[in-house]
């Protein structure tokens, strides 16, 4: 297919949605976040009461679903016609996607969903699998990632700046523990794709990111 991809990789607040929001609007292109379609059948699956031991009734909503993105300078999402994007960055929420997206059944009824944004001028797609699994064929491959501890210290802010209680040390915590059960499950790990361009975002801006991105694209 000659619809060109930009695929940005990496573990999760390394700032991949800001990075890849700001490219594809640089480029005029569509934008795909993979993480709020996990996301989004995280709260799919709580508003229909689904137990996560029941995998056919998982896959089930993951086929229902309809699902809208609004790319502006913060990325809206609706689910059904609801908007739910207050609900998307809830810890109980990425618990939950992270669960649900080591299911291979579940990844295969998504993967067709995502793959489907591919649509012209091109796409930039954002995710933990872009480059390796979903869009393997991409020309241009980022792995954009940030120590533990600063990506800690980025969504500490984050929820404090929302007026919402937060613990720094809970926050790395959790942060370790997401990367390490998407690095180490079976299907489709977190992993640098071979032919990607790494960049450790830890002490640049974003600006400076987002201009090396746009370099390589160039």
């Amino acid at each position: 297919m000659g619809i060109p991809v930009l695929t940005i990789d990496g573990p999760s607040g390394a700032g991949k949605g800001t990075v890849s929001r700001l490219v594809a609007k640089k480029l005029g292109w569509h934008y795909l976040d993979s993480g709020s379609i996990y996301r989004s059948l995280a709260i799919a699956l709580q508003l229909a009461s689904v137990d996560l031991a029941d995998v056919p009734g998982i896959v089930n909503v993951a086929e229902a679903m309809a699902l809208e993105f609004e790319c502006g300078d913060e990325l809206a999402v609706r689910l059904d016609g609801v908007d739910i994007t207050p609900q998307l960055g809830l810890e109980s929420t990425g618990v939950v996607a992270s669960q649900v997206a080591a299911l291979p059944d579940v990844r295969r009824v998504l993967l067709q969903k995502q793959q489907d944004f591919r649509k012209p001028p091109g796409l930039v797609a954002d995710g933990r699998d872009m480059g390796t699994v979903v869009f393997p064929d991409a020309k241009n491959k980022v792995f954009l990632t940030a120590s533990a501890a600063k990506r800690a210290e980025r969504r500490y802010k984050q929820l404090i700046e929302k007026a919402i209680d937060a613990n720094l040390i809970q926050i790395q915590k959790a942060i370790e523990e997401r990367d390490r059960r998407d690095m180490e499950r079976e299907n489709a790990p977190l992993a640098m794709a071979r032919d990607a361009l790494y960049i450790d975002s830890s002490d640049m801006t974003i600006a400076s990111v987002v201009e090396e991105i746009l370099n390589l694209i160039h």
